[in-house]
C-alpha cells in the first residue's frame, strides 16, 4: 500500500493515492448505524465524522460489528502520533480498550506546526497547512488538546459565572438609578425646574440613555463578553488606544459616582441623627456632630462598609443588592401610598444661614389643582447647600446621576451566566421602568407639595410617610447599593485594565485576585480612589464631574457601535437588532451637547485628558490582537474611493510617480528603498520581490511566512510602502506578473525601478542603518544572507535587460538605480558646507548624439523626476544642474535660451550649464560609417535606438562620455542620466548591458531614466 505521508517533506500526500483507502474505512465505519452522538461528544460530532474529521486525542468509539478493528483508529493510527511516520496497514489493529476485547482509543492527533526555513513553510504531523485557520483547529468535540487545557485553567482562576438576569443586571441597574436622585434630589429637579421642564429634562437624558442602550445592547450580543463591562465592549470594537482611554475614563466616572452616593448617604444620615445647626450638643437621636470633616469621617466609614462587602465577592454582592432592591421596593409602594393617604400638613424646615439657622415651613397640600399650577413653571433659586445659583443645566447634572446607572449590568458582564442574554433584557427593562416611575413621581410631587418643601427640604419624603422610619431605611439601603455597584463597577473595570497591560506596570497590582476569583486589589485601590474624592464634601460639588465623566463614555459606546455599523464587517452580527447608525448618531450629538451645556470648562478638560490618554496610549502601549475598528472603517473607504478613481478621468495636470521597486534581498537594498521613497511624491509604492519556487512542488504557499518580515521592514524604514510578493519559475515573469497585477483601479505602477546589473559585491545595508543599530534590534528580520561574490546569480544579463524592454512594451517608465548604497542622504543633506549638495541631470542620451534632444518624452520624464526629488522635504536645500551639451556653431546661447524658457514654462528651478562636447562626438563619427544626418536620423521619435546603433557606438566614445560626465564639479549627491531604449536584436543585449556600465562606472549614486508617458503640464 503506497504511504499516506511523503517521507521527505513530513506532510500529507496530496497525490489522491490513499483516497481509495480512507472511504473504505469509512464506509466500513458505518456499516451499522449506532448511537447518533458518541458519547461525550457534542451535538456536531455527527457532522464532522461524515466529513471524514479527524477525532481528537482520547475519544474511544465502538467498533463496527464484525470487524477485527475500528476503521476510525485505523484512519488515526494511519494519520500516525507525533514524531513517527506510519503507513496504511489494513490489517492494522487498534489498541483496544483494557478488559473491553472491543472498542479502542485514538492516537493524539498530529500537531499542526510552522518554521520558515529558505522562505517556505514546512507542515508536520500529517496536517495540511492549508489547515491553518483557527476554526478548522478545533477538533471533534472541543478545541485542541493545549486550548481545553488553557480553557480548564481559565476556569479555574477565574470566578464562575453564577449571576442571572434578574439578579446580576436588573437589581444593580435599579439600584444605581433609584439611589440618591429618586430619594433625596427628585424633589429638588422638580421643584427648582417646574413639572415641564422636569418632564423635558427626564425625556432628553433618556433619549440619550435610550440610545446608549440599543447600542450596549448590539455590541453585548456580538460575541462573548469579559469582565470589564463597557471598556471590554469599547476597547475589543475600537481598538486599545480608544477602549485603554474610555476605561480609565468610565473607571474615574464610578469612583466618582460612588463617592457622590458616599456622600449622599452622609447627607442623610446627618439630616436625621445630625445635631441641628446652632445647637451645641444634640438631644433625642440628634446625637452626630456637623462639620466638614465629621462628614469626611461619617464616608470613609461608609466607604469601609462598601469595601468590606466587595471584598467578599460578586456573590455576596448580588445576595446584599437583592435584599436591597426587596428594601427599597417596600419603600417605593410606601411613598407612592403616601401621596394619596397623608393628609395636609405643615413641615418645618431648619436652614443654615451665616447667623445660625432659620426656619422655614414647607406644605403638603396633597391632591390640588392650585399647587399643580404653581409647580408647572421653573423657578430656580440658590441652592441651600452649596449656595450656589441653580439653572438648568446644573439642575439637569444632577438629575442625570439618576440616569447613569445603566451600566452596572454590564459592569458585572463577567460574573453573569449569559451576559449576551441578560444585558439587552435586563437593561432594558430596568430603564423603561425607571422612566416610568421618575414621571409618575415627578407629577405626584408636583401637584401634592409646594416649591418651598421641594426646593429646600431634600428629605421631605420621610416627613410625608406614613411610616417615615421605612423611608429613611430605604435612602440607605438604595444609596449603599449604589456605592457598592460603583465601587465594584469602577474595580473590575481597573481589573481589565491591569490585566489587557495596557498601562505596563503601573496597573500591575491591579492583577492580583483571590482564591475564587475576587479583584481584591483592584477593589483595594478603587476604594483608595474612592476615598480621595470623598474630600470634595457635597454631593452637587462633583455631580456635574460625574456627569460629564458619563456622558462621555456613553458617546463613545455610541461611537464604538457606529463604527462597527459604518464599517460593514461580516462578522457584526449582533443578536439585538433594533438600532441602526442613526441611534448611535443621535446617541453621540446628545452627550455632546449635554456636555458642553453643563459645564463647558468640565467637558473641554475631559476631553482634553480623553486625548492626552490617547496619544499616550497610541504611543507606549503594546500592540493588541483584539482587531482595530479603524482598519475596517479605512477599507470601506479605501474601498468605496478606489471605486471612484477612474483611470479615463487621467490627466498630465495631476500626474505623480506611482512606483514598483524590485529588491531581491531588502539587506543589500536600504538605503535604495529609502530613496525611492522620496521619489514618488505621494503616488503609490511597492516593493516587489520574486521568489524562484513552483507552488506545484511545495506543501504551501511559501510567501505567507515571508510577509511579515517585510511588513516589518516597511515599518522599521519608515516608507509608505506595500509589499507585492510572487512566485515565479524566473526572475523575468516574476516581474511580469507583478507589472500586469500589482495595485488596484488606478492606483497602479507607472514606474519600475531596478537596482543596476554589475558584478560588485552586494553590501549589508540593514546592518548599517539607523533604524537597526539598537542593540534591541534583531536585524535578521528572517531575510536570508547576501549572495556571496562567488555565487552565481539568479539573473542573467539578457534577462536583465528583457525586463526593461517588456516593461517598456508595457508602457511603463524605467529607472535604473547604480551605486545608491553609498549615498549617504544624512550627511549629503546635513553637513554645513557650502554650496548646498547639487543634484545632476543630463537631460540629452548620451549614448546617441547623433539624435540629442532636450524635449522629447524621455527628456522631459528625467527633468520630472529630478524635481520630483528636489520636491521631497529630505532634499529641499539640493539645487538641480543641468547640462547642455552643445556643439562649436549651433549657437549654444540661443539652445540655452530656448532650454531657460522651457524650465520657467514648466516651473523647474535649475542652474542651466554649459558643456561642449565636440571631441567627444568626433570619438563617434569616426567609428561611424557615414556622415550625420543619415536616414537613421528620420526613425520616429518613439524608437529612439535603432538595432544597430547599439553597435556603432565605441567603447571609447562611451568611456569619454562617462568623463565627461565624472569631470563635472562639484561632486552631486546623486545624478540622473538619460537611459535609451533597448535593442530591438535581443542578441545585442549583453553590448547594451555593458555600455551602460561603463557609462555610469565610478560616477557614484546614479539613476538612469527612460520615460514613456507624457507628464509635464504649463497648463493650468
Amino acid at each position: 500500500m503506497p504511504p499516506l505521508f511523503d517521507e521527505a517533506s513530513g506532510r500529507a500526500a496530496s497525490d489522491g493515492r490513499c483516497a481509495p483507502a480512507l472511504p473504505a474505512a469509512l464506509d466500513h465505519f458505518h456499516a451499522k448505524p449506532w448511537p447518533r452522538h458518541p458519547p461525550s461528544c457534542g451535538p456536531r460530532a455527527e457532522r464532522v465524522l461524515e466529513a471524514g474529521a479527524v477525532l481528537a486525542p482520547g475519544r474511544t468509539v465502538p467498533p463496527a460489528p464484525g470487524a477485527g478493528a475500528n476503521p476510525i483508529n485505523l484512519i488515526g493510527e494511519a494519520l500516525g502520533r507525533p514524531g513517527r511516520r506510519r503507513q496504511w496497514d489494513p490489517g492494522a489493529r487498534a489498541d483496544p480498550s483494557p478488559g473491553s476485547g472491543q472498542g479502542g482509543t485514538l492516537p493524539p492527533v498530529p500537531q499542526l506546526s510552522e518554521r520558515g526555513a529558505g522562505g517556505g513553510a514546512r507542515v508536520q504531523g500529517g496536517l495540511a497547512s492549508s489547515e491553518r485557520s483557527a476554526l478548522l483547529t478545533y477538533r471533534l468535540c472541543g478545541g485542541s488538546a493545549e486550548e481545553e487545557r488553557g480553557r480548564e485553567r481559565g476556569r479555574a482562576a477565574a470566578a464562575p459565572r453564577k449571576l442571572p438576569t434578574f439578579l446580576g443586571v436588573v437589581v444593580p441597574t435599579l439600584l444605581s438609578m433609584f439611589s440618591v436622585v429618586l430619594f433625596l434630589r427628585l424633589g429638588f429637579v422638580v421643584g427648582h425646574a417646574g413639572l415641564y421642564q422636569a418632564l423635558a429634562m427626564f425625556a432628553v437624558a433618556y433619549f440619550i440613555i435610550g440610545m446608549t442602550v440599543l447600542s450596549v445592547c448590539a455590541i453585548a450580543t456580538n460575541g462573548a463578553l469579559d469582565a470589564g463591562g463597557a471598556y471590554y465592549m469599547i476597547s475589543r470594537a475600537l481598538g486599545p488606544e480608544f477602549g485603554g482611554s474610555i476605561g480609565i475614563m468610565f473607571f474615574l466616572a464610578n469612583v466618582c459616582g460612588s463617592a457622590l452616593y458616599v456622600l449622599g448617604l452622609v447627607e442623610a444620615v446627618v439630616d436625621s441623627f445630625g445635631i441641628p445647626p446652632g445647637q451645641e450638643a444634640g438631644t433625642g437621636v440628634h446625637v452626630l456632630p456637623q462639620s466638614y470633616w465629621y462628614e469626611l469621617l461619617y464616608g470613609t466609614v461608609l466607604l469601609a462598609l462598601c469595601l468590606l462587602v466587595c471584598l467578599v465577592g460578586a456573590s455576596i454582592y448580588a445576595k446584599a443588592t437583592f435584599l436591597i432592591f426587596l428594601i427599597v421596593a417596600a419603600v417605593l409602594g410606601t411613598i407612592l401610598v403616601s401621596f394619596f393617604a397623608t393628609r395636609p400638613l405643615k413641615v418645618p424646615i431648619r436652614l443654615p444661614n451665616a447667623n445660625g439657622t432659620e426656619t422655614d415651613n414647607g406644605f403638603f397640600t396633597g391632591f390640588s389643582l392650585s399647587t399643580l399650577r404653581d409647580n408647572l413653571g421653573g423657578e430656580y433659586r440658590v441652592d441651600y447647600t452649596t449656595g450656589q445659583m441653580m439653572s438648568f443645566s446644573s439642575v439637569f447634572a444632577v438629575m442625570f446621576n439618576g440616569c447613569t446607572g445603566i451600566m452596572a449590568g454590564s459592569n458585572m458582564s463577567g460574573d453573569l451566566k449569559r451576559p449576551s442574554y441578560s444585558i439587552p433584557r435586563g437593561t432594558i427593562s430596568a430603564v423603561l421602568f425607571t422612566y416610568l416611575v421618575y414621571n409618575l413621581l415627578a407629577f405626584l410631587m408636583c401637584a401634592t407639595c409646594n416649591r418651598t418643601l421641594l426646593q429646600k427640604d431634600y428629605g421631605f419624603l420621610r416627613d410625608i410617610s406614613i411610616f417615615p422610619p421605612l423611608v429613611t431605611v430605604g435612602i440607605y439601603a438604595a444609596t449603599l447599593s449604589a456605592a457598592m455597584s460603583n465601587l465594584i463597577g469602577a474595580s473590575r473595570i481597573l481589573y481589565a485594565l491591569a490585566r489587557d497591560d495596557l498601562f505596563g506596570r503601573a496597573l500591575s497590582l491591579a492583577k492580583k485576585t483571590s482564591a475564587s476569583g475576587n479583584p481584591v486589589m483592584a477593589v483595594i485601590l478603587s476604594w483608595l480612589v474612592v476615598q480621595v474624592v470623598l474630600f470634595s464634601g457635597k454631593l452637587n460639588t462633583i455631580a456635574s464631574v460625574v456627569t460629564i465623566f458619563f456622558l462621555l463614555v456613553y458617546a463613545t459606546v455610541n461611537l464604538a457601535c457606529l463604527a462597527l455599523e459604518w464599517a460593514s464587517a461580516p462578522n457584526f452580527r449582533p443578536t439585538f437588532r433594533y438600532f441602526t447608525w442613526h441611534t448611535c448618531l443621535l446617541g453621540i450629538a446628545g452627550c455632546c451637547v449635554m456636555m458642553f451645556l453643563i459645564s463647558p470648562v468640565s467637558a473641554s478638560a475631559s476631553l482634553g485628558f480623553l486625548l492626552l490618554l490617547l496619544l499616550a496610549l497610541h504611543y507606549l502601549s503594546p500592540s493588541s490582537t483584539w482587531g482595530y475598528i479603524s482598519q475596517a472603517l479605512i477599507f470601506h473607504q479605501v474601498r468605496k474611493y478606489l471605486l471612484m478613481l477612474d483611470v479615463r478621468k487621467d490627466h498630465v495636470k495631476f500626474w505623480r510617480p506611482q512606483m514598483l521597486l524590485m529588491v531581491q534581498n531588502p539587506r543589500g537594498s536600504a538605503r535604495l528603498i529609502d530613496f525611492v521613497n522620496d521619489l514618488k511624491k505621494s503616488g503609490l509604492y511597492v516593493l516587489g520581490h520574486v521568489e524562484l519556487q513552483d507552488l506545484d512542488m511545495l506543501p504551501s504557499d511559501p510567501l505567507q511566512p515571508q510577509q511579515d518580515s517585510w511588513l516589518s521592514l516597511v515599518d522599521k524604514l519608515n516608507v509608505k510602502a506595500f509589499v507585492s510578493l510572487t512566485l515565479a519559475p524566473s526572475v523575468r515573469h516574476g516581474v511580469r506578473q507583478l507589472l500586469f497585477t500589482s495595485g488596484l483601479g488606478g492606483m497602479r505602477p507607472n514606474t519600475l525601478v531596478l537596482g543596476f546589473y554589475d558584478d560588485e559585491a552586494p553590501q549589508d545595508g540593514l546592518a548599517r542603518h539607523p533604524a537597526f543599530t539598537s542593540a534591541r534590534e534583531e536585524i535578521p528580520l528572517g531575510f536570508p544572507p547576501l549572495r556571496a561574490p562567488t555565487t552565481p546569480k539568479q539573473l542573467s544579463a539578457r534577462e536583465y535587460v528583457g525586463i526593461v524592454a517588456d516593461a517598456l512594451k508595457m508602457l511603463r517608465n524605467v529607472l535604473l538605480a547604480r551605486q545608491l548604497e553609498s549615498l549617504d542622504k544624512a550627511w549629503e543633506l546635513r553637513r554645513a558646507a557650502s554650496p548646498p549638495p547639487t543634484i545632476h541631470v543630463w537631460p540629452v542620451n548620451l549614448l546617441r548624439p547623433d539624435s540629442a534632444r532636450y524635449a522629447d518624452t524621455c527628456s522631459l520624464f528625467l527633468l520630472q523626476m529630478a524635481c520630483v526629488l528636489n520636491m521631497a522635504r529630505a532634499w529641499r536645500r539640493a539645487r538641480l544642474r543641468l547640462f547642455l551639451c552643445v556643439e562649436a556653431g549651433t549657437m549654444p546661447h540661443a539652445q540655452e535660451e530656448k532650454l531657460r524658457q522651457l524650465l520657467k514654462d514648466l516651473r523647474i528651478q535649475a542652474q542651466i550649464q554649459l558643456v561642449p562636447w565636440d571631441a567627444i562626438t568626433r570619438l563617434h563619427w569616426q567609428t561611424c560609417q557615414g556622415p550625420p544626418g543619415g536616414p537613421e536620423e528620420e526613425e520616429e521619435e518613439g524608437v529612439v535606438n535603432f538595432p544597430t546603433n547599439t553597435t556603432l557606438v565605441s567603447d571609447e566614445y562611451v568611456c569619454a562620455a562617462n568623463k565627461l560626465v565624472l569631470e563635472q564639479s562639484p561632486a552631486p549627491a546623486v545624478r540622473f542620466l538619460y537611459l535609451p531604449r533597448p535593442p530591438a536584436d535581443t542578441s545585442l543585449y549583453p553590448l547594451y548591458l555593458h555600455q551602460l556600465e561603463l557609462l555610469t562606472r565610478g560616477l557614484g549614486p546614479t539613476v538612469l531614466v527612460h520615460g514613456v508617458s507624457a507628464v509635464t503640464s504649463t497648463q493650468l
